[in-house]
């Protein structure tokens, strides 16, 4: 998904997002485009304006680490917009890679078991592509209960978190602020691109999400960047009414690539108690499959 043309895409918009007053620079004259010409950000960054070109053309894919940093701090990135930058300009990503062996993803059973040890708090196990790999009754009733439980375990008709947003009409009414989560997940699908430019899987959902979904497209194409590991989250749940929560994404300390995702309500907050109301769901549906069996 990444290569030549995705890093060159990625300087190009950050570039066209700064105007000359923003890093020090007179205008003279009427541009016909916006942001800083392309031997504006070469003169700050300090190299040459042909060898800056070549690197927005795709045409030089060996700039070396110095010469990286100090476009990162021409654009003025942030900490994951720089980190991204790095991963699109490593030289490594240019060359042929033999093609692995698609093999489906699993959540770690260990990982499994400590999301549903944690009844009261909604819990989402999520791979590096966004996709679900596992989840607790309340993370399930949450941000799915339209879909079946065991829908992770089938790998045909696994969800993503992603798709979801764009393509799913009930995940899309679950958001009451759904253009900020719009935003936060082209953002962190753009991390994950970075991290996993060979990935046929990653590169199959981007095409498909532009394909699909106009508002994907126009977002994608803007190249926004962030890793989103905390905020808060507004839901207008079908079931329980408004609410907020806050999430923390955890990582795993292995190579896996896995994401938990958990869910925490202020105390004493509309969000605590609609999670009760949830929960009580939960145990009842449990109590009567129980009862079934």
């Amino acid at each position: 998904m990444n290569g030549p043309n995705e890093l060159g895409n990625f300087l190009r918009v950050r570039r066209a997002a700064l105007r000359p007053e923003d890093v020090g620079l007179q205008e003279y004259g009427v541009r016909r485009v916006p942001g800083l010409r392309r031997e504006e950000l070469a003169m700050l960054a300090g190299v040459s304006a042909t060898y800056y070109s070549r690197l927005e053309q795709g045409l030089s894919t060996n700039a070396s680490e110095a010469v990286i940093a100090s476009i990162a701090r021409a654009l003025s990135l942030t900490s994951d917009e720089r980190a991204h930058l790095f991963n699109l300009a490593r030289p490594e990503h240019s060359a042929p890679k033999r093609k692995s062996v698609l093999r489906p993803d699993y959540a770690r059973p260990g990982t499994l078991r400590l999301i549903t040890s944690l009844a009261s708090t909604p819990a989402v196990i999520i791979g590096k592509r966004s996709e679900v790999l596992g989840w607790n009754g309340l993370g399930h009733r949450l941000v799915a209960g339209h879909l079946d439980f065991d829908s992770p375990e089938r790998t045909n008709v696994r969800p993503n978190m992603t798709r979801m947003l764009f393509l799913d009409a009930h995940t899309r009414e679950l958001y009451a602020r759904w253009q900020e989560e719009a935003v936060r997940a082209v953002s962190s699908l753009r991390v994950l691109g970075g991290r996993s430019p060979d990935d046929a899987e990653l590169t199959a959902l981007v095409g498909e999400l532009t394909m699909k979904s106009p508002e994907f497209a126009k977002l994608w194409a803007k190249h926004p960047v962030e890793n989103c590991v905390s905020g808060a989250k507004s839901f207008r749940h079908p079931d329980v009414g408004d609410f907020e929560l806050n999430f923390e994404v955890l990582t795993p300390p292995d190579d896996s690539g896995h994401r938990v995702l958990m869910y925490t309500p202020d105390a004493g907050s509309a969000g605590s108690n609609a999670l009760k109301l949830l929960g009580r769901e939960v145990e009842e549906r449990a109590t009567d499959l129980a009862a079934a069996t």
